[in-house]
């Protein structure tokens, strides 16, 4: 049956699998598919899985791209979204996704299950992009080097199609005289998926196959790991303790080494060998002064703290601090202390000398005898 939407009526989803080449290595990648059901605009991008974060994150720039959205969208049964389904077309949606849902201002509609051309639109887009834009097989460096090209291609392709319904107009042509009747844009919805998990002693969280560093201060409570499509945000008791760029491989450890910091303190010596400072790329004077004091005795201990001193005063603080200290040519954490702390101590006073105009010719003099002769009349 020929389907019929008004302007900014409706949307179709759906996710596609396709294969790729990224930075070498032979990757089935996810493909999330999004169409316009009016001026049939697509949008595609590609992430290393499926999972809700990613559905989420695939709205966000699908929206911010057509700034816009519709006030209906068509999905499949997927679990991401559809956690129950009941009696003909009502289904019990996830949380989280209806959160999104009313973020957006979007009223969710789930197909009849085994009813493909209910979203027939996206299921073509799928078939179209496959043999368009992974055909032949697409080569890139990075996730980010790859979502770039398919969002240049849907473009082009956009640009030199006509509509199938408006033949004098291209698809981009219709997707702009679309864009007035959309939804206004309503910003980016915190798209993530929390789980709880336990601190090891070493200050790590394991999530997905995968190891992070959260702060020292945080070993013996647990805390909340908000998986984002890109990065991990690490909360405890609504401090953030950790963030990082997110891994998709197994058995990874990802260090902070500002975590370990105040461990230091009390372990020097594991300034030279701890995991987490293997290959720490730090600013150019500190970097100079960390290699100036290695020759030194106690250098590993005047090395901790000087990075101690970022945790209260500021990288900034301290790399100028160690810039002042190499211009000068000596180099002592007793030095760099010092100029940190004369430069958080406040400037004393300006003196304001009176101008002669305001000088007075008999100044006033203090005689405390007036207030004893009143202490002697009461």
């Amino acid at each position: 049956m020929p389907l019929s939407f008004d302007p900014g009526e409706a949307y179709q989803f759906d996710w596609s699998h396709e294969i790729v080449l990224i930075n070498g290595v032979t990757t089935t990648v996810k493909v999330a598919h999004v169409r316009l059901c009016h001026s049939r605009m697509l949008f595609v991008r590609a992430y290393p899985r499926e999972s809700q974060e990613m559905v989420f994150d695939a709205h966000d720039r699908a929206f911010a791209f057509f700034k816009g959205t519709c006030t209906r969208g068509i999905y499949d049964n997927m679990k991401t979204a559809v956690e129950t389904i009941l009696v003909g077309r009502e289904r019990a949606y996830n949380r989280r996704f209806l959160q999104m849902c009313s973020h957006y201002l979007i009223d969710p509609v789930a197909c009849t299950p085994a009813s493909g051309w209910e979203k027939g639109q996206v299921e073509n887009q799928v078939g179209l992009v496959r043999e368009r834009f992974f055909t032949p097989r697409v080569r890139a460096k990075s996730y980010d080097e790859l979502n770039a090209w398919l969002l240049d291609q849907a473009i082009a392709y956009a640009k030199a199609h006509r509509h199938p319904e408006f033949a004098e107009r291209t698809v981009w042509e219709a997707f702009e005289a679309e864009r007035p009747s959309l939804v206004p844009y309503a910003g980016r919805f915190d798209g993530f998926h929390a789980v709880p998990a336990s601190v090891s002693k070493t200050c790590l969280v394991r999530f997905d196959n995968n190891k992070y560093s959260v702060a020292a201060s945080a070993i013996g409570r647990p805390v909340e790991i908000r998986a984002y499509a890109d990065r991990i945000e690490l909360r405890q008791d609504g401090r953030i303790v950790g963030d990082h760029p997110r891994c998709f491989g197994r058995g990874q450890t990802v260090f902070d080494p500002w975590h370990y910091v105040p461990v230091l303190a009390r372990k020097p010596g594991a300034l030279r060998n701890g995991a987490p400072f293997k290959d720490w790329v730090l600013p150019a004077s500190l970097e100079k002064v960390r290699r100036k004091l290695a020759s030194v005795d106690d250098g590993d201990r005047q090395m901790v703290a000087i990075l101690a001193a970022v945790l209260s005063d500021g990288l900034s603080a301290v790399e100028a601090a160690c810039a002042e200290t190499l211009r000068e040519g000596v180099c002592s954490a007793d030095v760099v202390l010092n100029i940190l702390a004369r430069r958080r101590d406040p400037a004393p006073p300006v003196t304001i000398m009176t101008p002669e105009a305001l000088r007075l010719a008999v100044e006033p003099t203090a005689d405390c005898a007036r207030y004893d002769s009143l202490r002697r009349a009461v």
